[in-house]
């Protein structure tokens, strides 16, 4: 865009577009601006008229985005966020706020950070609601430029390892996280287990047979990826993709599995579990609240990411372990 053209553009063209691109449909779109169809139409004319591009084309029921226009919407929709937090840096009062907030975690991370999470919305904001999705990839990128959620928990080894690389090459990465804890991870089985109470030695460890959480269904997480490194490897012959399901499974069969240490206390089961370490070192496993760049000057986001921290901090109160170096964080999907 020449200088010309930026100066007699009408920003409000860059609302519509922005609007348009998060629903993908133009009707959806003018309901939401207040606008008619032919006014979304015509603003979206004009704006392709100025960049000389189509900026969306028709797909089915909405509209598909070009090329162009995906590389241009990331730096609109944190130009118009951080606009908006600048005219209205108080927008957002807890105490009146009527927001409805969604996050996606796992269950071992939301059965025991969402209590006290929701100790500070009843007392800073009774009125504001939150939705809580299953987290089922390693990956929640999309989810988070989609709209969908607006802030994921959980353990993002290749997304981290990816922005990080970006800001060695002076990029300015899409999104943005914060560790939250460091979890640790412990061998749980029934209680009535003929492992049950003894030492776990590494031999034995890998001739058991094992039951994986595994968001995606791969059998390969990073236990496998330590033991790998040794030239072991275990059985695992079953993956599920939520914790409690694993600690439910283990309670009433011979397999092992890997769980949360906080999550066996969560699960109502501990009576019937019973835990060991590890026999084996693993890479310390961090847990990261991660969120789209263009919500971070937002002041309800910047809420929402404060009282995350503090309730993390309530609940996952055991000394942190020293950090490893990025290059050894573990990159497989799964424990």
């Amino acid at each position: 865009m020449n200088d010309l053209n930026f100066r007699t553009l009408d920003l409000n063209l860059l609302r519509v577009f922005d609007e348009v691109m998060t629903e993908r449909n133009l009707t959806r779109a003018a309901h939401n601006l207040s606008m008619t169809q032919p006014a979304v139409s015509n603003a979206l004319r004009r704006l392709r008229d100025v960049l000389g591009d189509d900026l969306v084309r028709r797909s089915g029921y909405g509209v598909e985005p070009t090329p162009a226009a995906q590389t241009l919407w990331p730096s609109v929709r944190e130009a118009l966020q951080l606009l908006r937090g600048t005219l209205a840096p108080g927008a957002f009062d807890p105490a009146s706020a009527r927001n409805a907030f969604q996050l996606a975690m796992a269950d071992a991370t939301a059965a025991k950070l969402i209590p006290a999470l929701m100790d500070i919305f009843e007392s800073e904001a009774p009125g504001a609601n939150l939705r809580i999705l299953p987290l089922t990839t390693r990956d929640p990128r999309d989810l988070l430029e989609s709209g969908t959620v607006d802030l994921a928990i959980g353990y993002f080894p290749g997304v981290l390892a990816e922005l990080g690389a970006l800001h060695l090459q002076d990029h300015i990465p899409h999104f943005q996280h914060q560790q939250l804890y460091v979890g640790e991870y412990v061998v749980v089985m029934r209680r009535g287990h003929p492992l049950a109470g003894k030492p776990l030695d590494l031999d034995t460890y890998c001739e058991a047979l094992h039951l994986l959480v595994s968001f995606s269904g791969r059998p390969f997480g990073f236990v496998d990826e330590a033991l790998a490194a040794m030239s072991r490897q275990r059985r695992v012959v079953l993956t599920v993709n939520q914790f409690f399901t694993a600690g439910r499974v283990v309670a009433t069969s011979d397999m092992l599995t890997v769980l949360p240490r906080h999550f066996v206390g969560a699960t109502g089961m501990e009576h019937e579990l019973a835990q060991c370490e590890l026999p084996m070192q693993v890479p310390a496993v961090h847990v990261d609240a991660l969120w789209h760049r263009q919500a971070t000057h937002n002041s309800a986001h910047r809420w929402l990411r404060g009282a995350v921290e503090r309730a993390s901090a309530i609940e996952f109160r055991p000394e942190k372990p020293s950090i490893p170096s990025p290059a050894k964080r573990p990159r497989a999907e799964e424990s």
